[in-house]
């Protein structure tokens, strides 16, 4: 009998039946392999579950007793494997995903109407999050970090462009302290600084010059780990911050903030959906997989 529960299962429908002939019709065996299933499972309790006579089969005492508080563990076994039946077949379930702030604005409010709509057995249980936690430690399905972030034997799919840093302050900044035209000279500035959540340590500048790398460490009197409040705060004229070009486009457009140093800031691999196995994937989190990707080539 392909059943793991087979003695278990066999013992139930025996007793519902009351025979092991139509036992065995139900299930699709022999009668004798129905009977070799009881006797193994009587044999490994020690106790005779089933009364057996030339004209009937019936329950003893104790195998009653046994088969009612059987009854309902078993039903929820059943239950339980037609729910991964279900899950292979299609998406379905909680879909738990630790994803930055800026990924949530850029790649997952624009979509989770539609993607909802498309599949009404799904739901997104997001946590926004800019620190670097472990995803698998933390029980999610997948993650979006940048490029750059990214754990090596992670399965990675690319959601953006390739991205890039940018220097802005408001145009009351400028006019009051002038504009830098070299990363070095942003030590002369107040510069609103960003503390890593993942370390605790204050996030230094990054620039190319000539090919060269430069890494500053600024000074300012705004510290914060909150990419909003850094906005915020540039915009207020509280000094310079360097944010990602997506943080800040609708402020570059209409001119509340000003941007510096550009040819100094360079390009990096954009933001990706991760997950730690390829084996396996369940529906879940291929629907998500192949909707951005279907999203990304339009």
């Amino acid at each position: 009998m392909h059943d793991d529960l087979s003695g278990l299962t066999a013992l139930m429908v025996v007793a519902d039946r009351r025979s092991f002939t139509a036992a065995a019709a139900e299930l699709g065996v022999t009668p004798s392999a129905v009977s070799q299933s009881v006797r193994a499972l009587e044999d490994r309790v020690g106790v005779r579950l089933l009364q057996r006579t030339t004209r009937s089969v019936g329950l003893t005492e104790a195998g009653a007793r046994f088969l009612a508080q059987l009854r309902p563990a078993m039903h929820s076994v059943r239950a339980a494997f037609e729910s991964l039946d279900e899950v292979r077949g299609r998406p379905v379930g909680t879909l738990r995903l630790n994803v930055p702030r800026l990924a949530s604005k850029t790649v997952l409010e624009p979509i989770l109407e539609s993607f909802l709509a498309a599949y009404p057995e799904l739901r997104l249980d997001i946590s926004i999050d800019d620190g670097l936690t472990d995803i698998v430690a933390g029980g999610f399905d997948a993650g979006i970090r940048i490029g750059e972030m990214l754990d090596r034997d992670a399965i990675a799919v690319r959601l953006t462009d390739d991205m890039r840093m940018a220097v802005v302050g408001s145009p009351a900044y400028f006019a009051a302290r002038g504009k830098p035209k070299h990363p070095r000279e942003l030590l002369a500035h107040d510069c609103i600084n960003y503390r890593q959540i993942s370390s605790g340590a204050l996030y230094r500048w990054e620039f190319t010059d000539a090919g060269r790398d430069i890494t500053l460490a600024v000074e300012g009197r705004v510290i914060t780990n909150d990419e909003d409040l850094m906005i915020r705060a540039a915009l207020d004229g509280l000094g310079l911050a360097y944010l990602f070009e997506h943080a800040i486009a609708d402020a570059l457009a209409e001119k509340r903030l000003v941007r510096v140093l550009t040819a100094y800031c360079p390009r990096f691999p954009g933001l990706f959906l991760y997950y730690p196995s390829r084996t396996q994937t369940p529906p879940k989190l291929r629907a998500l997989v192949d909707f951005l990707r279907a999203r990304r080539r339009k």
